[in-house]
């Protein structure tokens, strides 16, 4: 009586915390804004789809419960040194990185979805205790695989291999896969490289995590819904505990209760997930798919009867030798997975400068190394050209990856400048991963303005005009040793009959405003290398002055103009 007395208050109690969750939850996400109801590029899963099937035991304990004792990362899990327990709220770092990268994702992918990173860990929480006991390493993968029990319709649903047995082992029925316990089918449909790869492996968590973002927001989901939440939650398991488990851990989560602790080792004995604890001498993993026994050959002898097997002699002692049988294994360890990029390095003092309608002579150069500073290879890196622009990779794009090579450095291609002047950003990123970015300052220049030695006068005659009136219009060409020059800037300043003073009174020319002005920029000369000086205005004191016409380049005209009386 003692025992079930204590057994009926644990379950009252978390009943009650549970009620008290679902009611805590729906409070805080509250009302939120309508989403678009446009199709979205994933399709949803069908009603009844196997993922939303009983595939396992996910681990239920809610996050304001003390652990219970054994507690495991589901029934019949062993926690073992170093793992996360029920009631504690540490995550793996790897785990916590792979979480905040498929929100990452999620955000580029599937704008429209908002999911927070914290709910893709509660599932990852209830799923696989964020694959603590399996040996998480820094790129994602684990020491041990975890595939859950086979969907041979007795303790779990029914559900025949779909894949051939590629990702289980087992060609007839299937298996939960992976960190994020997902059903080969799914996974085909879901499939993401968030680790960027370039593979889509749903026993990694950087994939896995990035999957289950898309598999959350397929079907245009809105995850600020609190219905959207609790729909997209049930595609993974169609239970209220389940879904009362993974919002319980999402709310902890996102109330600041995630800490990050190291990767821990893979725990002795650890079964996957919905297993009981194998007996000694068991693997954890399933057995490869049977292989056909090998066939006769058309014209060779059939297969041998059974019989007496023929001993094997052993190998003859070498007096005062010991002989060890030979590991075929022994002498070639097996090299541990690399590293995943952990930072961008700049190569190269970064200078990016090129002139309007020319080739950039310098490219934007980047290595990619992990945490101890070694290149990583194989790395996808993203090149952007970011501002107000018209300079372009080839094929007129704004975009480019390129793949690392063995000294991890990756470079853009060269950048065509276009034909506007300005500055703007090539910024380096790594694909599918949380890594800071790289800018590279960029300059495009504008061509150097044409260069005249000399300025001419078309036509000839006197340039009189009455007072209060105005001049005739003047053509003036600017050459180049003796050739027309297009696009010369001319100024026009009115001066005395010396050539050099001032003056105050006289002829002028009009700004914008209508005010008289005796200084005055022309247009640049055309094709023709000519420029036409117009709006030249007299005045009411006569006499003889000088217009002053001269370019940048220090080329000179003097223009003697007379102002007569009426």
């Amino acid at each position: 009586m003692k025992i079930l007395g204590t057994r009926a208050a644990s379950v009252s109690r978390q009943g009650l915390c549970t009620a008290l969750l679902v009611a805590s939850l729906s409070a805080a996400v509250g009302a939120a804004p309508a989403h678009s109801t446009a199709d979205h590029d994933d399709p949803a899963p069908t009603p009844g789809n196997p993922q939303s099937q009983p595939h396992g035991s996910p681990n239920l304990t809610l996050p304001d419960l003390v652990p219970r004792p054994g507690a495991s990362g589901g029934p019949g899990r062993d926690l073992g040194t170093g793992a996360v327990p029920d009631g504690a709220t540490g995550i793996p770092a790897t785990a916590l990185a792979a979480y905040r990268n498929a929100e990452k994702i999620a955000k580029e992918q599937w704008p429209d979805c908002h999911v927070p990173w914290e709910l893709i860990a509660g599932i990852g929480k209830v799923e696989s205790e964020h694959a603590a006991n399996y040996g998480l390493r820094s790129d994602g993968s684990t020491e041990k695989r975890i595939i859950g029990p086979a969907l041979d319709g007795g303790q779990f649903a029914l559900v025949r291999a779909t894949d051939g047995g590629r990702w289980t082992g087992d060609p007839v029925y299937d298996h939960a896969i992976g960190p994020m316990q997902f059903l080969p089918s799914t996974w085909a449909s879901y499939a993401v490289d968030g680790s960027g790869l370039g593979q889509k492996d749903p026993n990694n968590i950087f994939d896995a995590a990035a999957g289950t973002a898309r598999y959350l927001c397929a079907g245009g989901l809105d995850l600020r819904n609190q219905a959207d939440i609790d729909k997209a939650v049930l595609r993974y398991n169609n239970s209220q505990d389940y879904l009362n488990a993974v919002l319980g851990w999402m709310r902890a989560y996102q109330d600041g209760k995630a800490v990050p602790v190291a990767d821990p080792p893979a725990a002795p004995g650890t079964p996957a997930p919905g297993r009981t604890a194998p007996s000694r001498g068991s693997d954890t993993t399933p057995a490869e798919p049977p292989r056909r026994s090998p066939q006769p050959s058309p014209s060779g002898p059939g297969p041998e009867r059974p019989g007496k097997p023929t001993p094997t002699p052993a190998p003859k002692p070498t007096p005062g030798k010991t002989t060890e049988p030979k590991d075929p294994g022994k002498d070639k360890p097996v090299p541990p997975a690399p590293l995943p990029a952990g930072r961008l390095d700049r190569v190269g003092d970064g200078t990016l400068k090129a002139t309007v309608g020319q080739s950039f002579t310098a490219r934007a150069q980047v290595r990619a190394v992990d945490r101890n500073g070694k290149p990583v290879a194989g790395t996808k890196v993203r090149f952007e050209v970011i501002g107000d622009t018209e300079a372009r990779f080839p094929g007129d794009s704004r975009t480019v990856t390129v793949v690392t090579g063995k000294d991890g450095s990756a470079a853009a291609p060269t950048l065509q400048a276009g034909g506007k002047a300005g500055d703007f950003t090539v910024r380096a990123t790594v694909v599918g991963r949380d890594v800071k970015p790289v800018d590279f300052a960029a300059t495009v220049e504008a061509l150097p303005a044409p260069r005249a030695d000399a300025l001419e006068r078309v036509g000839t005659g006197a340039l009189k005009a009455k007072a209060n009136a105005s001049f005739a219009e003047v053509r003036v060409r600017a050459l180049a040793k003796g050739k027309p020059v297009q696009g010369v800037a001319l100024t026009a300043t009115v001066l005395a009959a010396d050539g050099k003073t001032p003056v105050k009174t006289g002829p002028f020319f009009k700004d914008d405003k209508g005010k008289p002005v005796r200084a005055l920029t022309l247009p640049v000369t055309g094709e023709d290398g000519e420029v036409i000086l117009s709006g030249l205005f007299t005045g009411a004191e006569t006499g003889a002055y000088t217009v002053v016409l001269g370019t940048e380049s220090g080329a000179q005209l003097v223009l003697h103009v007379t102002v007569t009386a009426t």
